[in-house]
């Protein structure tokens, strides 16, 4: 199975996919050399490619059989609303929608694309499961993880539980993920990259879920024939 990584990141998403399948061919695209150079580091079989996911998606999409794309969030976030008066604001970056739209009508195989809950009514339904909206062409299980996931709140509202614990907040992300972000050399915001990661196991659930989902209709297929 070949597989399409968007906007990469350091693989949250994909951290626990070979648990599910281990023969599959990973490309991850990601336009931060720092995050490319990291993702490599931690799975040094996928092709990285440094570049701009969203036109490699354009250019690219027919070679794979599964595609998860996650857009930047910033514009689209609830936080938006919060800072309105605080900076200069800019419009929601319409690139997630040209992606659904685009997935959903000339793509073949299956896809997810993951983005916030944003400020506004999404301009196209999506299936909302803890601080995320998923839009896929396949039916997700209501519950995608068993894991408490730290946010924002936690930040501020557990402070002094984890000042007591000797604790950072930022290391609770580190747990959270199992992965030590400091490693991060670049210019992006710590924080911010540990907020917005998926969580794994909610990335091996969606995985795992698509990939019964193609192994039902590869038998039903079978069976016509």
């Amino acid at each position: 199975m070949k597989v399409l990584n968007l906007y990469a990141c350091i693989g949250g998403n994909r951290y626990k996919w070979n648990e599910v399948k281990n023969d599959i061919q990973v490309t991850a695209v990601e336009l931060d050399p720092e995050c490319a150079r990291l993702y490599q580091e931690r799975f040094p079989n996928d092709k990285v490619i440094i570049g701009d996911a969203h036109q490699y998606l354009l250019d690219h999409y027919k070679e794979f059989d599964f595609i998860w794309s996650s857009p930047p969030c910033p514009t689209h976030s609830r936080f938006q609303i919060s800072m309105k008066n605080k900076r200069k604001m800019k419009y929601p970056d319409m690139k997630l929608y040209e992606e659904i739209i685009f997935l959903d009508t000339f793509f073949n195989g299956k896809y997810c694309i993951e983005n916030v809950i944003p400020y506004y009514d999404p301009l196209i339904s999506a299936k909302k499961r803890d601080r995320h909206l998923y839009w896929t062409n396949f039916n997700l299980p209501n519950l995608l993880s068993r894991r408490k996931s730290p946010n924002m709140a936690a930040q501020e509202a557990g402070r002094q539980k984890y000042k007591k614990l000797n604790k950072k907040v930022f290391d609770v992300f580190c747990e959270f993920h199992d992965y030590d972000f400091k490693k991060y050399k670049g210019n992006q915001d710590l924080g911010k990259m540990s907020r917005n990661l998926v969580d794994y196991e909610a990335g091996k659930t969606i995985f795992a879920t698509m990939l019964g989902i193609v192994k039902r209709e590869n038998i039903n297929q079978t069976e016509l024939f």
